[in-house]
This record gives C-alpha cells, structure tokens and sequence, in this order.
C-alpha cells in the first residue's frame, strides 16, 4: 500500500483495522468519535474547501449530501462513509467552504428532519479513487453536470437526470401547516436561476404551483436540490416534477400568480382564474400562537430553505459582526434592507468590522443569508452572527471616537408598522433597484445621472405609471448594492427622501 504523501491531500487508500475508513480519514475520523483533546483538534482545523460532516441519517443518499452544499458553489467531490454515519464534501473555492460553515453555524442543517454536523476537515483536498466510490462519483458527476449546464456523462439511472424536458416545474405542498406564498416560493427558487413566471392554485384539495425558470436546467438543478426538502421544520414538504408545459401564460400580477417579465400587468380581480387555497388551513390544527410565522420570519425561512436548512427560531443573536467593510459606517447599513437597524459600533482595533444590532434574531438570520459573501466596492463582505446579544452604547462621558452610532429612533425603519408591505418586497441582492417615493418633475435622465455619479453604470430604466415609482438596472450586482447604499433616503428636494430596495423583476 503507497504511503499518504501529503498530510493536507486526502487519499482514498482503505486501512484493514478502520472498517474501510481511508487511512487519511483515521485522524478527522478518530477525532469525531474519539477524546476531547482530540475534539478540541479538530474545531480549531484552519479553512478548508474539505469538509466534514457528520452524524447523517444512515439511509442517507449522496444527492442529500450534495444538496446540502449545492446553493453555496460548485461541490467537487465526495466520499461517503455510510457505516460511520459520516461523509467528506469538497467545494470548488476554500471561500464557498466558509460561507457554507457560517451559514449552517448559525441554523442547524437538517438531512431528513435529522441535525446533522458540519465543520472543517484537517485536509485541504479530497482525493478520491472513483473505482471504490462508483456511485457517490456517478452522482457527483451527474450533479456537476447540472450545475455545468451540460448532460451528464455518467449513467443517467443513477439521478434519473435524462436532458430537462421543460423549464416549468410542478410543485405540491404537502403537509401545509403554514401558509405558503408565491413570495415565499420565488425566494427559495430563485437561487437555482431567473424565475420567470408562477401560478398557485389548488387541485384535489392540495396547494400546487406552476414555476417557470429561464433555463430547464435550472429547472432541473432546483428539482434536484429541493424534491422533498421541507420550507419549515417539519412540514410544507416540497413536491417537485417536471411539468408537461413548456411556457406560462400569465395574466395578472397578484397574490395567486406572477410574470417577472411583465411588472405591467394589471393585478386583475385577485382570483386569476384559481380557486383560492387559504380554506386548506382550515383542515389542519391552527399552531399556537407562539409557533404562529410572521411575514419576517416567513422570508428567513425561505432564506434558509433555500439552503437546505431548517429555522432554528428564536433565540438567535440579533447582532451581526459584518468584516471586510470600508471603513464607513453607512457601508454596513445595507443590512437595512433586511431589517431595522437599531445600532452599529465600528471595531476600534479593525476598522473594517462592524457589529450591527437588528430588531430580532429573524431580521439578523435573513440579512446574514442575502449579503455574505457579496462583493461592495471591491471587497468581499462576510457577515456571521455575533456572539453578542446588544450593541452596548458608550458610557457617558467615555469618548469612543464616534464609532458606536444609535438608530433606534430613526425613521426610516422599514419593518416598524406590523402588516407593512415592505414584508412582503424582501429580495436578494439583485442588478435591479426598485426606486419609490420619486418627486414630480423628476426626470429618467435625472435618476440615471444619480446613480451612475454613484459608481457604476444604469443599463435600463423603466418608470411606472405614475411615475412615482421606477425600476433602474446597474451592470452589476455590485453596483445596484453601491447605489441603494450611497442613495437610499437621498433628499431628493419638495420633501421627498428617495427609498431605494433590491426589486425581483427585470427589465
């Protein structure tokens, strides 16, 4: 047997006393089932774009460990060890790695309803012989294609992945305790690609919906990833197949259905020509009121759903630590977007860290998962929860160099009013800003002029009917989140301060 050449390269090599657990994988192995000191080891592990992830359910499938990496970069190897409970994961970027363990550090993943455990591996590679791992490598690559956008080389039995036969996807939500809105469904898809257009409806007494993507292999990733993943801990269980259409047409824009593609749409008469599911609700046990979701915390359950997690709830941190900011204080107020800021406090010793406190752990939790690892003038922003519960303000008299700031009485809170509509327009980052509160006289060239002296450089624009209102599109994502940034409340004059937020269409 060749010997293990490098410490931080991961060799699929068997050992005769580890009951088929590569001899590279003794020490991260031992090192879950074995001593403290040894535990302590291994939480401390550097960075790794290895990791480890343990205590999985022991039917567990290889596409359910892909999945769980899948909305975080491409996932580039595998090694399953079934009899141990355990599994190792290698994604494309060390970074990708990271946003992942601070995703999941903050909500428990769960592989069939099952809290499972993620951390770093000691290794920097996963080297794998394909010819002991043929099935785990022929999902791997079946998946790889997917995510490629090219067909599978591998036999496609393995992940029933023939070519998509339609961009449209038929969802059914089963075990429906919670409400489930086209905003809540447009959330959890769009990470796999453009949405385009949904219909919901109800068909033999069961919440269906239509969902067409840009792309059928984006309709085919997100089938893949999400088939029988759960919105919320243990129900509002995702149905997914192919649908025989291969295009929505969609008349109105309203609760019951929407085309992305045409923010012109009339809202018609609210029916759209479906039979209004909310009578469904009336056949299961109402939950406590306690358990009851409100419209924020839907949008970070979507958040996480769309990570393959379930919510942890209450008693998350309301505090986030935000790094690799400029040195600015307003550079962290993008989170605003996401939630009330109550307090930020720039880190004396590291300029370019904030702690940011949030009204509630729900707002926290939904503006982690949108803005970590997004780029802002240049610099990649990481966002985790802080082990603080407050942001203490200075004591009086003390002078702290005006790096703690106090936003608890600032009237520009968007989630303040319970029932606001600014619940139901919470959207990832995106290249197109939905602007409101515009003044009349103010031109389209006067907008563009703004946000292009912001940085960047406006590709379209469309205002709405009343011109109080209007989409802007920047070249970037980068851009759009300079420009809500810089221009967000901006005194645009007659008493009118501008509201800027990330818009879901396109134009």
């Amino acid at each position: 047997m060749k010997r293990v050449s490098d410490s931080k390269v991961l060799r699929y090599k068997y050992s005769r006393v580890s009951d088929h657990v590569p001899l590279s994988l003794d020490r991260d192995v031992a090192v879950a089932n074995g001593s403290d000191s040894k535990k302590q080891r291994l939480e401390e592990s550097p960075p790794s774009r290895v990791l480890h992830i343990r205590k999985l359910p022991s039917e567990v499938s290889e596409t359910e460990v892909i999945a769980l990496g899948l909305p975080f970069g491409k996932v580039t190897n595998i090694l399953m060890l079934k009899g141990k409970n355990q599994a190792f994961l290698e994604l494309g970027t060390e970074e990708a790695a990271i946003t992942m363990v601070n995703y999941y550090a903050a909500v428990t993943p769960q592989v069939r309803n099952t809290p499972v455990f993620i951390q770093y591996s000691n290794h920097k590679e996963l080297k794998t012989d394909s010819a002991l791992n043929q099935r785990a490598q022929a999902v791997l690559q079946a998946v790889s294609a997917v995510q490629d956008g090219s067909s599978p080389s591998s036999d496609p039995g393995v992940l029933d992945l023939a070519p998509p036969p339609s961009p449209v996807l038929r969802i059914i939500i089963d075990n429906m305790f919670y409400p489930v809105t086209l905003d809540v469904l447009q959330q959890i898809f769009s990470k796999f690609g453009t949405v385009m257009k949904i219909i919901t409806f109800t068909k033999n007494n069961q919440f269906q919906a239509l969902l067409q993507f840009s792309d059928p292999v984006n309709a085919q990733q997100a089938k893949l990833s999400l088939d029988g993943q759960n919105i919320y801990n243990s129900c509002c269980t995702l149905r997914i197949d192919f649908s025989k259409l291969v295009s929505l047409n969609v008349k109105y824009n309203n609760d019951k259905s929407r085309d992305y593609t045409r923010p012109d749409l009339p809202s018609g008469d609210g029916d759209g020509g479906h039979k209004d599911h909310s009578s469904l609700l009336g056949e299961y046990p109402p939950p406590k009121p306690s358990a009851t979701i409100s419209p924020l915390s839907a949008a970070a359950a979507a958040a996480a759903a769309a990570g393959r997690v379930a919510l942890s709830g209450s008693g998350v941190s309301g505090v986030l630590l935000a790094s690799n900011l400029n040195d600015e204080v307003h550079h962290a107020l993008c989170v605003c977007v996401y939630g009330d800021v109550q307090r930020v406090k720039i880190l004396f010793n590291k300029k370019d860290s904030a702690l940011i406190q949030l009204s509630d752990g729900n707002q926290a939790q939904l503006a982690m998962s949108h803005l970590n690892g997004q780029k802002v003038f240049s610099k990649v922003m990481r966002v985790t929860l802080s082990k603080h519960q407050t942001v203490a303000l200075p004591r009086e008299g003390l002078d702290d160099q005006l790096l703690t700031k106090d936003f608890s009485g600032s009237p520009l809170h968007r989630f303040k009013k319970p029932g606001s509509k600014n619940f139901q327009n919470i959207f990832p980052p995106s290249s197109t800003l939905h602007l409101s509160n515009i003044p009349e006289g103010v031109s389209e060239e006067d907008l563009r002029l703004l946000f292009s002296n912001a940085g960047g450089t406006v590709k379209a624009f469309k205002f709405f009917q009343d011109h109080k209102m209007a989409l802007l599109q920047m070249s970037a994502v980068e851009e759009a989140i300079q420009g809500l940034m810089d221009l967000h409340n901006y005194d645009m004059g007659a008493n009118h301060h501008l509201k800027v937020s990330f818009s879901k269409s396109t134009i």
